[in-house]
């Protein structure tokens, strides 16, 4: 039996992902802490009239977006991604994550409440400046904002990422994707729509 050849788009994650890799583990601890915070700086302006902000528990490559939640003001909520099973969709729920998910990344615990955003943090693995994210493949952020849109809500998304993650060249996009409305990294703001 034949093995499918990567995909384009597949070929691009592994590319990006080395990358990725390779840049964030170059840091210095102060240097890498230095570079979260300015991206905080360039955040958080943005974030002003948001109720609820989703976030992320970064993966050891990603960049955190705990400078920026740790500063939500007064009347902001912090939510992180949370899953029941592996096969459930990614649902939002009120941070800390203290709790393994079912893949072992920290997640609230399955008490906490479940919040719909009106804006979301989202990882990057690439993106390019029309707002094409590239993810680790699994479909779980075009779901799980897919279906807070379906269901009338708002939400305005932020791909957060190192500068290296960010693609001069159009990338390509699946039906199914959804855009970013805006990117940041510690050197840049980028609107993606407005």
């Amino acid at each position: 039996m034949a093995v499918p050849s990567p995909s384009p788009k597949d070929e691009l994650r592994s590319a990006a992902l080395r990358a990725r890799r390779d840049f964030a583990r170059s840091l210095a601890p102060e240097t890498r802490a230095q570079l979260e915070a300015q991206l905080a700086e360039r955040v958080l302006p943005h974030l002003v009239t948001a109720r609820v902000i989703a976030g992320y528990h970064p993966l050891r490559d990603e960049i955190s977006p705990y400078p920026i939640l740790d500063r939500l003001i007064d009347g902001q909520r912090a939510a992180l991604p949370s899953f029941a099973d592996r096969d459930a969709r990614m649902i939002w729920r009120e941070a800390p994550a203290t709790e393994p998910s079912p893949w072992g990344v920290l997640q609230p615990p399955l008490a906490h409440e479940a919040l719909a955003p009106d804006l979301v943090l989202v990882p990057l693995v690439m993106a390019d400046r029309r707002g094409t994210r590239i993810g680790h493949g699994k479909g779980h952020y075009d779901r799980a904002l897919a279906h807070l849109r379906a269901g009338g809500h708002e939400v305005y998304t932020i791909g957060l990422g190192w500068d290296v993650q960010v693609s001069d060249e159009p990338l390509p996009a699946d039906p199914w994707d959804q855009p970013l409305d805006a990117i940041a990294t510690p050197k840049e703001w980028i609107l993606c729509r407005t």
